[in-house]
């Protein structure tokens, strides 16, 4: 070809280029939808920000079934998910990710922001080889194609996730389960053996064989049932009467052992340590006895002004805990007949007490309608350790045995059930289903469910806890009490 011909024709090939974008132009100001469109589409990139752009591409912009993948990112699919991206990023971006992250922190969120951007779009090839590091255990002659980290990122321990059912796994009906406050009428055994007071009689359920038997009839006498407690053998089952009796009943032959006076009205609380067994009345008094010995021999404990509606025996058998209508938390020991410590901070009634197993002293109580705060003690120095309004009326509280957990029953106005994780007080589950107050509960001999009884007139039983002991217990020297047998 010519080379003046081509010159030309470049040069009017040129022009009529830059005549067309003028008329664009001209156009696009006075008429913005008269755009011509063509089968492809190459969108301007001037002034973007990848980094921004990649972050919110991941982390914002989902699609509805990712965003239903994020919620379900607690099951083991969402975590596998999250363990699948995580070693994308560090073979793709180099990201170095060592462990799984937790999708449910914002922790999480910045860390993959900062992994991602310092490598975002730097294509680099690395001329040295990267040396193994001293503490992998992927062999340098390794033909696996993936690094260090990502090995060390499959090779990461997974929590299990936390799955605790919203629903009970069975519910018996309990007629004539009274709607008090100040009552305790249900209670487990360490045979399995559930023993719940309904009107004048106490009835025993087998939770092996779900069997149920009639233990005892009190209409006879004209008496009804106020509180029901198993000694710590599950043998022996204490019955409070209306009348002001403790029964002592021996459970596997059916038979009445003894008939303890002393009482001028109800007995609501009971609580044993070992052979002795403790009372709490609405005479306002605490009596200690021996069912070894005869009845004559008592100690009686004056301190609360109104009813006596909680008592609780520490774990080590050293210290008596004691809550009272009068609004009143004491705390006794195994020889004073005065209480070695009052905490009054509660305004309302106090029924739920429980000594944590984990920490030595640490106890909790709740209280009533007008209080609504669950308070932790700290009974060797006598200090509050925190507190938290719960909204609700405590009516119980139970320790998990293995973690470092509490359950919480509840009343006025919402009559739910909290599980608690301690010492941060963060809500893992709340239970709802009881229509009337959860005034009742008591934990599974195995320590991994529970029951909870109310005035609707049924026993709920949920999973709650976790059978799994707790890995971060106490190994300090100065703690005796895990030294000393």
């Amino acid at each position: 070809m010519d080379q003046d011909y081509e010159r030309r024709l470049l040069r009017q090939i040129n022009h009529q280029n830059l005549h067309e974008g003028q008329l664009c132009k001209s156009e696009g100001a006075t008429s913005p939808v008269s755009v011509k469109t063509g089968d492809r589409f190459i969108p301007t990139r001037a002034g973007s920000n990848w980094d921004i752009n990649f972050h919110n591409a991941n982390e914002n912009c989902q699609s509805p079934n990712q965003t239903h993948r994020s919620k379900e990112a607690g099951s083991d699919t969402g975590k596998d998910a999250v363990a699948y991206a995580a070693l994308l990023r560090n073979e793709l971006l180099g990201a170095g990710i060592e462990s799984v992250p937790d999708p449910n922190t914002d922790d999480h969120r910045h860390s993959t922001l900062s992994q991602e951007t310092h490598s975002l779009f730097r294509y680099t090839v690395h001329t040295k080889r990267v040396p193994v590091d001293s503490d992998s255990e992927v062999s340098p002659y390794s033909l696996s194609p993936l690094s260090n980290k990502s090995h060390k990122l499959l090779r990461s321990p997974r929590k299990p996730a936390r799955k605790i059912s919203k629903i009970p796994f069975k519910v018996l009906d309990a007629p004539e389960l009274q709607d008090d406050f100040y009552l305790n009428l249900v209670d487990w055994s360490a045979g399995n053996l559930l023993s719940v007071g309904l009107g004048a009689c106490v009835y025993l359920w087998s939770a092996c064989t779900s069997q149920v038997t009639r233990l005892c009839d009190l209409s006879v006498d004209g008496d009804s049932v106020t509180s029901v407690c198993w000694n710590e053998r599950g043998s022996l089952v204490a019955v409070g009467t209306h009348k002001g009796y403790v029964q002592i009943w021996d459970a596997a032959g059916g038979r009445k052992l003894s008939s303890l006076e002393g009482h001028s009205a109800r007995v609501g609380a009971l609580a044993w340590n070992g052979e002795q067994l403790s009372s709490g009345s609405r005479d306002r008094v605490i009596l200690q006895r021996d069912v070894r010995t005869p009845p004559s021999a008592e100690r009686r404990l004056q301190g609360h002004r109104q009813e006596v509606c909680g008592l609780k025996w520490s774990p080590d058998h050293q210290h008596l805990a004691s809550g009272g209508n009068d609004n009143k938390l004491l705390v006794w020991n195994s020889s004073s007949l005065l209480p070695v410590q009052q905490y009054s901070d509660h305004l309302a009634a106090v029924k739920a007490i429980a000594w944590s197993p984990h920490q030595h002293g640490l106890l909790v109580s709740g209280g009533g309608t007008a209080d609504r705060c669950l308070r932790f003690w700290n009974t060797l120095t006598g200090q509050a350790l925190q507190s938290t309004d719960t909204g609700s009326q405590v009516c119980n509280l139970a320790w998990s045995k293995h973690a470092n957990e509490l359950v919480s029953t509840h009343g006025y106005s919402q009559n739910q059930i909290l599980v608690w994780k301690y010492p941060s007080l963060t809500q893992v589950a709340k239970l709802t289903g009881h229509s009337y107050r959860v005034l009742y509960l008591a934990v599974s001999p195995d320590g991994e469910a529970i029951v909870t009884g109310a005035g609707d007139e049924t026993l709920r039983f949920w999973n709650v806890f976790s059978k799994t002991r707790c890995t971060k217990e106490s190994k300090s020297v100065l703690n005796l009490f895990t030294r000393i047998r």
